[in-house]
């Protein structure tokens, strides 16, 4: 309505407009209060499906037991704890790029560049497998996932120069090729049996694949191992025609215990033996004549030690004739200087019932009488371009090696081996070598390699021949060389480093790696001199007693240094403890031998074998078990004669007739064991 007052010259105005202005100034909170309120409807919608995007996506980044993220991801076992954490340091995954298909989750993206990623799932019983695959395509990005080693104790990887057990990390190492290598001369590279398999207390298990360009590296302060792939700066080679891009592929299976998936892992990827070597191998020493005589061998001196070992009562699997039998390295003759009648010497070792193996290698020496014929004939490893022999050095001088990718070097040296058998009646070989890190850093084959370690595995196939007594000292995915695999040499000392402490890690180490015909060196070490724990070449006596006593409880014995260069009575603690061997140990392992050709289970087994939830059993590297019925415990430090054992729970009989019936882990404190003994239990 309008309201009519006195005014001007119009008598009056129209007051509207004032009056509507009232009006919406009353209304304005109202309206705030409703825009607010449908902002804050809006953003509650967006929230809700943000949060529900959230879980979707969250529900698309797990398959089964495995979250992923950005930068890595995380398993957990059955009870839901976390027991395994990988890292990607090579970029950061773009979640959006991620999709999941039934079992496989895979995405194509890093916060900067396209790559093929893929986690597959596989459940198999009671194990739960991720295959993990990473592939850049951009040559020369290397790829590196960092893998969390503090949850648990771990096992496996390679043969080390100080070995321990469980792993023991120190320091850091950028990754490195992972090939096999002579840890006596390169005591911080990665020995010479190796295989791409890890396994921890937390029943994890990791398989690298095959065709991965792999190295290892570590970092103790993040508690770190690196598994990288690479071409770039690598011996590893892409296939023919093949671009350079690197890629990085591995399976991890988790189990119910660290028993049962390792020996899930081993029956599926592992090669197996096809048949036990000789059973004298097992029953009876090997003799080598290397430690005590070393290159100075000849003939009188074989046959004299020949004659020592019937003299003193020993009994003999083989006799060893070891470096320096010919002139020049790559000879197949005998040094007639050294050994002027060698057709009337092995005659009367056959007589005298001995079986005779020799020494051998893969190298050719340039001033050997053959260096010419293998570079005409093309059967050395050759420099990169393909056209001439790559000279290498190694410990016994410069020459050329074989290639055992061309079926002509294989076939010549086998001709001159079979020659040496025929001509002599040589029982077998002693195949010394074989690592990688006598090939020079680039080179060729007559089949291209692109895991220089393949090389290894091609050549313990020569032993192949002879597996009854053979004996190789490198091996890579070689278990299914049916022969006696040596850890390579040891110094005549205590300790971890190639000393007689690092003999059982060593051992239970290759025994993981799935070696289980394994000759664990000289009794001693070999008397290297500078390298024995005093002043003379002999090892010390208390040492190699206690050496002596330890082999008497592996799968097979190996004497080099002779009992009777010490006293009567260590030749008498030798002639009891090879008895024991033959009557007690034997017996046990070659039955177990039988059931490595189908399963594929340690021989030598760590504790934890039978105490798989037993924090302490994990860490006990100074023990072991044959079969689960045989505890050993030797003495393995200088001036002792009693040591803590550790009993897991069950029935036992000790060596010397006492009952422990347990129903938890037993600690034996300070248990008694004189310089003539070494303590063992029986399962009752």
């Amino acid at each position: 309505m309008y309201q009519v007052v006195p005014g001007g010259a119009g008598g009056t105005v129209t007051n509207a407009t004032p009056i509507k202005q009232k009006v919406r100034r009353d209304a304005r909170p109202l309206i705030i209060a409703s825009v607010l309120g449908l902002v804050l409807v809006i953003a509650a919608v967006i929230a809700w499906c943000y949060y529900i995007g959230s879980l979707r996506k969250a529900e698309l980044l797990k398959t089964e037991l495995l979250d992923l993220n950005k930068d890595g991801y995380i398993i957990r076992n059955q009870a839901g704890a976390i027991v395994f954490r990988m890292s990607f340091r090579s970029g950061t995954l773009d979640l959006d790029s991620c999709s999941k298909e039934g079992e496989i989750l895979s995405c194509g993206r890093t916060s900067d560049r396209n790559l093929k990623f893929y986690i597959q799932t596989v459940f198999d019983n009671t194990v739960q497998c991720y295959r993990v695959r990473w592939e850049e395509l951009v040559p020369k990005i290397p790829v590196v996932h960092a893998m969390t080693y503090n949850f648990s104790h771990w096992y496996g990887g390679a043969e080390t120069a100080i070995q321990h057990w469980p792993i023991s990390i120190s320091g850091q190492q950028a990754p490195k090729p992972f090939v096999t290598s002579d840890v006596y001369l390169n005591r911080n590279d990665f020995g010479g049996i190796l295989e791409r398999y890890w396994l921890s207390s937390n029943a994890t298990a990791i398989k690298i694949r095959d065709s991965v360009p792999f190295h290892l590296g570590w970092n103790d302060t993040e508690k770190t191992m690196y598994f990288q792939a690479r071409y770039h700066d690598s011996p590893y080679k892409p296939g023919p025609g093949e671009a350079p891009c690197a890629e990085l592929s591995y399976r991890v299976c988790v189990g119910m215990d660290v028993t049962s998936i390792h020996k899930y892992m081993v029956r599926r990827y592992f090669n197996k033996p096809n048949k036990v070597p000789s059973k004298s191998m097992f029953l009876h020493p090997i003799w080598s004549a290397w430690a005590k005589q070393k290159t100075d061998i000849n003939q009188e001196k074989l046959l004299n030690f020949a004659a020592n070992i019937h003299k003193h009562g020993f009994n003999c699997s083989h006799l060893e004739l070891d470096d320096m039998y010919t002139v020049n390295y790559g000879d197949f003759d005998f040094d007639l200087a050294k050994f002027p009648n060698a057709t009337a010497m092995f005659q009367k070792l056959k007589a005298d019932g001995f079986l005779v193996s020799l020494w051998t290698h893969p190298f050719v020496n340039y001033d050997s009488a053959n260096f010419h014929t293998c570079v005409e004939r093309g059967l050395f490893v050759r420099e990169p371009t393909g056209r001439l022999p790559a000279l290498v050095k190694w410990w016994n001088g410069i020459g050329g090696i074989l290639d055992f990718t061309n079926p002509e070097a294989r076939d010549w040296l086998a001709s001159h081996m079979r020659s040496l058998q025929s001509k002599y009646g040589v029982s077998s070989f002693k195949l010394d070598a074989g690592e990688t890190n006598y090939l020079p850093w680039q080179f060729s084959t007559k089949v291209p390699l692109r895991d220089p370690s393949t090389f290894t595995r091609r050549y313990t196939e020569m032993a192949i021949p002879y597996n009854e007594r053979a004996e190789l000292r490198s091996g890579y995915q070689s278990q299914n060389i049916s022969c006696f695999f040596r850890p390579i040499d040891r110094d005549s000392v205590w300790g971890y480093e190639l000393g007689l402490k690092s003999l059982i890690p060593t051992v239970l180490t290759i025994s993981i790696l799935g070696y289980q015909f394994i000759l664990p060196d000289m009794i001693g070490g070999n008397a290297y001199l500078n390298r024995t724990d005093n002043e003379r070449t002999l090892p010390d006596r208390e040492l190699y007693i206690r050496w002596l006593e330890l082999s008497a409880f592996m799968p097979s014995m190996q004497f080099s240094i002779p009992p009777w260069e010490y006293d009567n009575e260590v030749v008498e603690i030798a002639r009891k403890y090879t008895a024991i061997h033959e009557s007690i140990v034997a017996p046990r392992v070659l039955e177990l031998a039988g059931e490595v050709l189908s399963t594929g289970d340690p021989i030598i087994r760590p504790v934890w074998w039978i105490a798989t939830g037993d924090e302490t059993a994990y860490k006990v590297d100074s023990q072991f078990l044959i079969g689960d019925d045989l505890m050993v415990a030797p003495v393995l430090e200088p001036g002792k004669q009693e040591r803590d054992i550790y009993l897991p729970a069950g029935h036992w009989r000790s060596y010397k007739g006492e009952r422990y019936d347990i129903k938890e882990p037993l600690h034996l404190t300070d248990y008694p064991v004189d310089l003539d003994e070494i303590a063992y239990f029986t399962w009752v």
